[in-house]
């Protein structure tokens, strides 16, 4: 009889994916740029980045502390830049789909539960009509360096990789199965690594940024773990970040990249 699989925190499965891995090296084009980020919801942020680091304010208030940012670029002059950042004693994770080509972007916003939040049980979730899991992920939209219109490009949600069965092949150890079952859920698998023999079905969000390039993320209810990757199947590439606890403690955040071979291995179609 195969053994239980074991469930293991953010923090170890970093430490899985730390060698031999496919992540994409990160780039400094944006450094010297600042851009102003303004939001469907009326906000507006700029953006001074340098090199590794970089600024935000709100647009006539005094830019913000340096912070350590990440950035990625799978297609020419669309960016993923993902950064944490502390607010009221609590830690966000920040990421953008910089579209310079259509002068728009995309924000993702995630947050951790607290020990409480993480502890109620998913059948009183499941009673009390609630997401199953705890983690929580905010979408917005807007313009770059110009304000939102009616005409601002946008990227919508999409269901063009609902059907597909895909692999991900992270490095030389790990290496996963994703199911794209429909609007809200997939189910993953890990092959090979320090998570095999895991799955599950995860609620899941998708963004169609261009042709053949999308934005998925993912929130996992077991282990406390918000997932994001840009998905480009014309390259067969993967890139992005996994996000939560370092332990079990609660006490601090895992914040690494992640990139991945990807292959197409098949597409259900329901009538």
């Amino acid at each position: 009889m195969n053994p239980q699989p074991e469930w293991i925190t953010v923090g170890a499965l970093a430490d899985g994916f730390a060698e031999d891995n496919h992540i994409l090296p990160a780039v400094d084009d944006l450094a010297g740029r600042r851009l102003t980020l303004h939001f469907d919801n009326h906000w507006q942020i700029e953006h001074h980045f340098a090199a590794h680091t970089l600024r935000w304010n709100n647009v006539g208030e005094a830019a913000g502390a340096e912070l350590p940012y990440r950035a990625t670029c799978l297609r020419p002059g669309i960016y993923l830049v993902d950064f944490l950042k502390h607010e009221q004693g609590q830690i966000h994770s920040v990421s953008l789909v910089l579209d310079l080509e259509q002068q728009c972007f995309s924000a993702v916003i995630g947050q951790m539960p607290s020990q409480a939040e993480s502890s109620v049980d998913l059948f009183s979730r499941a009673l009390a009509s609630g997401e199953l899991t705890s983690v929580k992920a905010q979408f917005l939209h807007g313009a770059i360096d110009t304000p939102v219109t009616a005409s601002t490009p946008r990227h919508e949600p999409t269901d063009e990789l609902v059907g597909l069965r895909n692999r991900y092949i992270y490095s030389a150890s790990e290496a996963y199965e994703h199911i794209y079952l429909n609007a809200n859920f997939y189910s993953w698998q890990c092959l090979r690594g320090v998570e095999q023999g895991l799955a599950d079905t995860d609620r899941c969000h998708y963004y169609k940024i261009a042709e053949q390039l999308y934005l998925f993320v993912w929130r996992e209810k077991i282990v406390p773990t918000l997932g994001l990757v840009l998905i480009d199947l014309k390259a067969g590439r993967s890139d992005g970040k996994i996000f939560g606890y370092q332990g079990a403690d609660f006490s601090s955040a895992a914040n690494f990249p992640v990139g991945a071979l990807a292959e197409v291995l098949n597409r259900t179609r329901h009538r």
